[in-house]
C-alpha cells in the first residue's frame, strides 16, 4: 500500500476552488456523452484522501499537453483503484480522464451544476441517493467494518456501547451509526449487525480522517466505521488501530450520474455499464482489485 497523504497535502488540495466545467459547459452536443467527446476529456469527481481507492500521487507531475482544466487533477497526479477505474472509462471513450475533488456531501447531494460529469468514488448505491443520482452497474463490493484504537481494550461490537465512534459525514457509515434506516437505504439482507447501544457519533469530512485523527493522538472517539479496504490500508501503514471481527453491512459500489445534469447522461451511463460488464467478464476489474486491495472484491456477495 502507498503512503497516505500528509495533512499539509490535504490542505493544499482543499484550497483549490473547483471552477472547471463538466456537464454542458457551452457545448453544442445533444447529450453529455457527446459533450465529453467534443471537448476531449471526462471530468470525474473522486476523493483525494481515500487510499487505496483514490489519493494524491505526490511524485506525479502535471503533463504540459493535458486537456484537463487548470483546477482539475490529471491521471499522473492521482492514483488508486477508483482512479484506475475512472481512467478505464476515459480510455473507453477515447478521451483524457481528469479529476475534480469536491466534498463528499456535495457529491452525494446531487445538483452538481455541471461542475463534473460522473462520480467514480466508491459510492454505495442506496435508496436515498437514487432520488438525485443515477447509478451504473456495480464495479465492486465491500464490507463495512469497525476499527478501534489499538489501546482501547475493545474487542467486539458490544464493547462500543456508550462510546464515541467516528464516521465520514454524509456516508453510509454515519447513517448506520445513527440508526438512520432511510439514510442507509440498504436492503435488510445487506445489513449484518445492529448498532451498539448509546453510541455517540463524531462526523468528520471523510472516514479516512477518522483513522488519521486516531494516529495523530486524538482521543474524543475510540473507533470508526469505514470500508474494510480502508481499514486494511490503515493497518498496513502502521496506524495504531485494530479491526473488529465481522462486517456490519455490505455495499454495492458504482459510478454515479447527476439526475439534474443540463445534458442527458443516459448514453454515458450506458457506455459505463457496457464497460463495467466487459471488465467484470474479462477479469480487468478483478486484476485492479487484486492490485490495490490484494483480494478480488468484484464478485457480488451472497445476501
Amino acid at each position: 500500500m502507498k503512503k497516505l497523504l500528509t495533512l499539509a497535502s490535504i490542505l493544499v488540495l482543499a484550497s483549490l476552488v473547483l471552477t472547471a466545467c463538466g456537464g454542458g459547459g457551452g457545448s453544442t452536443a445533444s447529450d453529455l456523452l457527446g459533450a465529453i467527446q467534443e471537448r476531449g476529456y471526462i471530468l470525474v469527481s473522486t476523493d483525494p484522501n481515500y487510499a487505496p481507492q483514490s489519493f494524491l500521487n505526490t511524485e506525479g507531475s502535471r503533463p504540459s499537453d493535458t486537456k484537463c482544466p487548470g483546477d482539475a487533477l490529471t491521471t499522473t497526479e492521482m492514483q488508486g483503484f477508483d482512479v484506475d477505474v475512472a481512467i478505464a472509462i476515459g480510455d473507453s471513450l477515447g478521451v483524457e480522464t481528469c479529476f475534480a475533488t469536491p466534498s463528499w456531501d456535495a457529491i452525494t447531494a446531487g445538483n452538481w451544476a455541471d461542475k463534473w460529469d460522473v462520480s467514480v468514488g466508491s459510492m454505495t448505491i442506496n435508496t436515498a441517493r437514487q432520488q438525485v443520482l443515477d447509478f451504473s452497474v456495480p464495479y465492486y463490493y465491500t464490507p463495512a467494518v469497525v476499527a478501534v484504537s489499538a489501546d482501547s481494550g475493545i474487542s467486539s461490537l458490544d464493547g462500543l456501547s456508550g462510546q464515541a465512534v467516528c464516521a465520514g459525514a454524509a456516508t453510509t457509515y454515519e447513517a448506520w451509526l445513527n440508526n438512520d434506516a432511510e439514510g442507509l437505504g440498504l436492503p435488510e439482507s445487506s445489513i449484518y449487525s445492529p448498532v451498539p447501544a448509546d453510541v455517540t457519533v463524531v462526523p468528520l469530512e471523510t472516514d479516512q480522517e477518522c483513522a488519521q485523527s486516531i494516529a495523530s493522538g486524538r482521543t474524543d472517539f475510540v473507533a470508526y466505521v469505514t470500508s474494510e479496504t480502508v481499514v486494511n490500508a490503515n493497518i498496513a501503514e502502521g496506524m495504531p488501530v485494530t479491526k473488529l471481527d465481522g462486517a456490519v453491512f455490505s455495499e454495492d459500489l458504482a459510478a454515479a450520474f447527476d439526475k439534474s445534469s443540463t445534458l442527458d447522461a443516459t448514453s454515458l451511463r450506458a457506455k459505463v455499464d457496457e464497460l463495467f460488464t466487459a471488465m467484470h467478464s474479462d477479469g480487468r476489474l478483478a486484476d485492479l482489485s487484486t492490485k490495490w486491495f490484494e483480494v478480488d472484491l468484484t464478485a457480488a456477495p451472497n445476501k
